[in-house]
C-alpha cells in the first residue's frame, strides 16, 4: 500500500505523517516513510539544490526535471523494493506536488507534467493522498523558520498552488482525499484514520 501527503507548507503535513505512522504500525503494518524530493543520497542533494536558497538560475522546467530526476531515484531505489516485500509506504509529497507548484502555478502544462510522471516513477503512484487544506497565510502564520527557495516566491504563488491542489482534488475524488488542516491535531488525525480506515476496508473487500 502507497499512501502520501501533501498541501501547501505550513499545513502540518510533519505532524499529520508521523501520527499517520505510528497508526499503521499498532495496527500491524510494516510502515517505510520517505520524502519527495530525499530518501536517496541523489534525492538529498538535489532536494538541496531545489530548496536551499542560493543564485543558481533554475528555470520552472529545469525545477519540474530536478524533482522529477530525485523521485525516479527514490522510485527504483526506496519505494519499488519496499512494496515488493509487502511494505506500506508514507511519502511526504509526491508527483501530485511538480503537477500543482509547476504547472497549475508555476505556467507549465499541467498534463504535460503529468506524462513525464509517469515515466519518471514508472507508474508507481499512491494507492491514497490525503491534501491537508488550509488558507495559506493562516498555513504561513504557522511556520516559524526561515522560508526556502520555493515558499520565498510569496502568498499569491502559494493562492494558486492551493488552488491547483483543489482542482486536482476535484478531478480525482477517488484518490486524492481533502482534509481540513486548520482544525486541532487530533481532530485532524481522526479525519485521516477515518479516511484510510474506509480506504483499506475497501480494498480489503475488493
Amino acid at each position: 500500500m502507497f499512501f502520501s501527503f501533501d498541501g501547501t507548507d505550513g499545513v502540518g503535513k510533519s505532524t499529520q505523517i508521523e501520527l499517520f505512522k505510528q497508526w499503521l504500525i499498532e495496527s500491524g503494518y510494516d510502515v517505510l516513510l520517505c520524502r519527495d524530493p530525499g530518501s536517496t543520497k541523489l534525492g538529498e542533494r538535489l532536494r538541496d539544490l531545489l530548496l536551499d536558497k542560493h543564485d543558481i538560475a533554475i528555470d520552472r522546467r529545469s525545477e519540474m526535471f530536478l524533482y522529477m530526476t530525485a523521485r525516479t531515484q527514490m522510485v527504483e531505489q526506496v519505494i519499488k523494493p519496499a512494496l515488493a516485500v509487502g511494505k506500506t509506504v508514507i511519502c511526504d509529497r509526491y508527483l501530485l506536488a511538480n503537477i500543482v507548484y509547476q504547472g497549475h502555478a508555476g505556467g507549465l502544462d499541467a498534463e504535460v507534467i503529468r506524462q513525464v510522471g509517469a515515466v519518471a516513477t514508472d507508474g508507481v503512484l499512491p494507492d491514497l493522498t490525503f491534501l491537508l487544506d488550509m488558507d495559506v497565510t493562516n498555513a504561513r502564520g504557522r511556520m516559524n523558520r526561515e522560508l526556502d527557495r520555493i515558499e520565498s516566491q510569496g502568498l499569491s504563488y502559494m493562492e494558486q498552488v492551493r488552488q491547483g491542489f483543489l482542482t486536482e482534488a476535484a478531478r480525482y475524488p477517488d484518490s486524492i482525499k481533502v482534509v481540513d488542516a486548520a482544525g486541532d491535531i487530533g481532530t485532524i488525525h481522526r479525519e485521516i484514520v477515518s479516511l484510510a480506515t474506509a480506504f483499506l476496508d475497501q480494498q480489503r473487500g475488493a
